[in-house]
């Protein structure tokens, strides 16, 4: 009999937080006859006086049970990992990424309404719907950020090999199959997209590569390349994401005034800005100069210039004037 007890509370005890954690909330509490009827459906007897008991242990144990003083009392689970507010903007994060796979957003979406009661999962499900966005078929990331993780923490090597597209759409490895090796630091979301920056020996600089784009990833024996004592993750990104691959350059821009919101979402608040006229202002910035960051500029349609340096200047020039020249061939 002495071990039938303690076992019995115990059953008793946890039936009580998983019926208050799944069923209630501040809209749908529990009463005590409904609680005892639930408890009863579940082979175990119990009577009001030591319900409330239990009730009051679980609140002196930290476990946020609200009481509404009514007669009879009622009952609810308080305070959650996450409100509903925030839940629903992480379902909506994870059915919308590019990133992660179909069946793997709708796993994590599940399990993340989990984390609500019936009725509140319910509402959220309401609200779950396909994006038709483009998402990623290959299952295999989300085992090749966990690889890249742990080579960050074991301070070790990772290779791979990079995957491009024919025309014809077929897969293909970039430079017939070569392994990459990379000494990683980070890995960085951007844009959608998980991107691992490192040191690259055959570069013999920091590179980054989207991890989608990766395959047969593995943690090599070798150490990795310390990672130097001032290399800022978001000081490169700021640089380089969007950017990509270029030498590292401060340009001065001439942007009318109705564009700062596209200048802040790309360069941050503190980027330096000055007014220049009535109608522009000059901003300055550290860019990668490359196609890429050429393109941003088109985008505005002549709306942000270049000003400075002469380099980027003349560079922007031979781009607009090698596409006008393909678009009148054709």
């Amino acid at each position: 009999m002495s071990k039938a007890k303690p076992n019995t509370m115990k059953k008793r005890m946890m039936l009580i937080m998983k019926l208050l954690r799944e069923q209630t909330d501040q809209e749908h509490p529990l009463d005590t006859y409904e609680i005892l009827d639930y408890l009863e459906s579940q082979g175990v007897s119990t009577n009001r006086k030591t319900l409330k008991s239990d009730l009051d242990l679980l609140v002196d144990c930290d476990i946020d049970i609200v009481t509404i003083h009514s007669k009879p009392n009622k009952y609810y689970w308080g305070e959650r990992t996450f409100e509903i507010p925030e839940l629903q903007l992480l379902i909506d994060a994870v059915l919308s990424s590019r990133f992660i796979t179909k069946k793997k957003s709708k796993a994590m979406a599940k399990k993340l309404s989990g984390l609500a009661s019936d009725s509140q999962k319910k509402e959220l499900d309401r609200h779950m719907y396909a994006t038709g966005r483009v998402k990623q078929a290959n299952e295999n990331i989300f085992y090749m950020v966990n690889d890249i993780n742990s080579a960050i923490s074991q301070r070790k090597k990772i290779t791979f090999k990079y995957i491009e597209y024919t025309a014809e759409k077929k897969k293909v490895f970039r430079n017939d199959g070569e392994v990459y090796e990379l000494s990683p630091y980070a890995l960085y979301w951007n844009e959608d997209y998980y991107y691992v920056v490192g040191w690259s020996d055959k570069h013999d600089n920091v590179s980054v590569f989207r991890v989608d784009r990766m395959d047969d990833v593995e943690i090599g024996e070798e150490t990795a390349m310390k990672r130097p004592a001032d290399f800022s993750i978001d000081d490169y990104s700021n640089r380089v994401f969007e950017m990509f691959d270029g030498d590292s350059t401060t340009v001065k821009l001439e942007c009318r005034n109705d564009l700062m919101k596209y200048i802040i979402d790309r360069f941050g608040m503190s980027v330096k800005t000055e007014i220049a006229t009535e109608d522009t202002f000059y901003v300055w910035t550290d860019v990668a100069l490359s196609p890429t960051f050429y393109a941003w500029v088109f985008r505005f349609g002549g709306d942000i210039s270049i000003v400075e340096p002469k380099q980027a200047t003349d560079e922007i020039t031979e781009m607009a004037k090698g596409l006008i020249k393909k678009a009148t061939a054709r």
